[in-house]
């Protein structure tokens, strides 16, 4: 399998996410670290949004906490009242659905949004929990024992990599 150009896809999920943020403006966007906060950064920034976009975590809710402890040092930052706001939540790829819960769970530790919508590069398939994107780019298959990432070089562009899953 080639990975998908992920340059191309986040053109057609910018010209997406304009699109609702047209038609609701007042939506923030947050992004999944630790590749989804690369696409809201850059999201943000393209689409000239005000004040600065959130970034959240899902360390501290995930159900396999006890086997991958603190695997990342990104912490849950978000620059706005969630109680009321119109949330666009926004990741690279889309498998289990399992990163999809532990993220939620720590949105609601901050507040209660009005809404909650979700924004991904690609959905690989594979949904253990009831988890679904409002808005896709792509939709891919990726071989058994691999995994599907993203990767920013120092200029930040985008790329997909595909690496064997360690045991």
């Amino acid at each position: 399998m080639t990975p998908p150009d992920a340059e191309a896809l986040y053109a057609q999920l910018r010209t997406r996410v304009q699109a609702l943020l047209d038609a609701e403006p007042a939506t923030r966007l947050v992004g999944i670290a630790t590749g989804g906060a690369w696409i809201a950064e850059r999201l943000h920034a393209d689409l000239k949004q005000p004040g600065a976009c959130g970034v959240v975590s899902s360390v501290m809710h995930r159900d396999d906490f006890a086997r991958r402890g603190l695997a990342s040092s990104v912490q849950t930052q978000l620059p706005f009242d969630v109680n009321g706001a119109k949330v666009l939540l926004i990741d690279d790829v889309l498998y289990t659905g399992r990163t999809l819960r532990a993220v939620l769970n720590e949105l609601f530790d901050h507040g209660r949004p009005q809404s909650v919508r979700l924004a991904v590069l690609v959905d690989r398939g594979g949904r253990e929990l009831p988890i679904e994107p409002q808005l896709c780019v792509a939709q891919v298959e990726v071989p058994p024992g691999q995994s599907l990432e993203l990767a920013r070089d120092d200029s930040g562009r985008l790329r997909f990599v595909l690496e064997a899953i360690q045991a």
